[in-house]
């Protein structure tokens, strides 16, 4: 899935312009990237955590060449998915039918 499909989803479901809710999405998605620039960690209720982490320096291997190269020390996000969001993902993905998705109350 795409963010043009989640845009088009979301704007079908809500009765709103594709291009008003591609501006909501986006505008979410900079919110999470500067809250993760700002306080390295965002926590979204039932959904899950996004956290930026440090990855040590470290020496791997060329898969062509086999030469050993130094991989410098980065910040990466990591995600860690909410009990619920693993809850619900585990009962679709194995077949059980009350695997529906809850709403969130608004």
């Amino acid at each position: 899935m795409t963010k043009k499909d989640i845009v088009r989803s979301i704007s079908e479901k809500l009765d709103l312009t594709q291009q008003k809710t591609k501006e909501i999405v986006q505008k979410t998605f900079d919110a999470i990237i500067e809250t993760l620039v700002e306080q390295r960690r965002i926590e979204l209720r039932n959904f899950g955590v996004f956290e930026v982490k440090k990855r040590a320096g470290r020496k791997a291997r060329n898969p062509r060449t086999g030469e050993t190269v130094i991989v410098q020390e980065k910040h990466v996000v990591v995600f860690k998915p909410g009990k619920a969001m693993e809850e619900t993902v585990e009962q679709i993905m194995s077949g059980n039918p009350k695997g529906k998705i809850k709403k969130q109350k608004q």
